[in-house]
């Protein structure tokens, strides 16, 4: 599934694509959005958010398109007359006179109107966005510490979305290797220093996946070990997908273990906090 980087930067591809056109598709595969079409058609997009792993395509109107890839969901891009090649199902389209953007194979799609964007279920449990707020590590750290995710340990609070929205499952084992911290740790029994080392972790991490298209490992090793033939899955992370592989930080073994479902990366000893 898409993580919150991924999302951003889709994100940013739609607004280049469409730009402030109005546009002269809106088109949805299910029934009971069809007839948002001809209200739709001929606006502009006004605005193209992130919240976490949703989108949020927002019109002059005040309506909002709400889309959430889930794990098959994908957007591509075209010309309006020349659709991608592709034997997945379409669900969205929007089109300028130039350009089309195009959501294939999700399923949760929804058209919020004026007025009704928080009463969202989704929206209404999200928590904070780094990349979309432009949150600095002290709100982070303020954020986090909130009495209510004291008690859960930082492997499954990490995916959870009302926590820090649009963290996913590589993202929670790199934030925890940069941040120094085990697993099982709690956001209660961290001293302050820890809450700002995870704050600042969390806020590097979703930065530089954003930046970099899904690399979190430090950017000059990648550069050195990209020059030197590593694949790209094995320079990409500090930690996650590297088990049994040397720590780049400690030459210790990489170790793989599961949290709330999920397989999770770290390094013991690096992240003894």
């Amino acid at each position: 599934m898409p993580e919150g980087p991924e999302m951003y930067r889709v994100a940013s591809r739609i607004r280049k694509a469409l730009g402030d056109a109005p546009l002269t598709e809106v088109w949805f595969a299910f029934d009971d959005l069809q007839a948002w079409s001809g209200r739709l058609q001929g606006q502009p997009l006004a605005s193209v958010e992130t919240l976490g792993k949703a989108l949020l395509l927002k019109f002059p109107d005040g309506t909002t398109i709400y889309t959430h890839n889930q794990l098959y969901g994908r957007w591509m891009f075209s010309t309006p007359d020349r659709r991608p090649d592709t034997g997945r199902q379409l669900r969205l389209a929007l089109s300028t006179s130039k350009k089309s953007a195009l959501l294939y194979s999700a399923s949760e799609i929804d058209v919020l109107a004026p007025g009704r964007l928080d009463e969202h279920p989704f929206i209404k449990r999200a928590g904070l966005d780094i990349l979309s707020s432009g949150a600095d590590w002290p709100q982070v750290a303020e954020w986090i510490s909130h009495p209510g995710f004291a008690r859960r340990s930082l492997g499954h609070l990490l995916l959870d979305q009302s926590f820090l929205a649009g963290v996913g499952n590589y993202l929670r084992s790199e934030i925890l290797f940069r941040a120094g911290l085990a697993p099982a740790c709690r956001i209660g029994g961290l001293g302050d220093q820890a809450v700002e080392h995870l704050a600042d972790a969390a806020c590097e991490m979703m930065r530089r996946s954003a930046r970099t298209g899904g690399i979190t490992n430090d950017p000059e090793r990648a550069e050195r070990l990209k020059a030197a033939g590593w694949k790209r899955r094995d320079y990409r992370h500090y930690v996650f997908g590297r088990d049994g592989q040397a720590c780049f930080d400690c030459d210790g073994p990489v170790e793989k273990t599961v949290v709330a479902g999920r397989r999770l990366y770290w390094c013991s000893r690096c992240q003894a906090g």
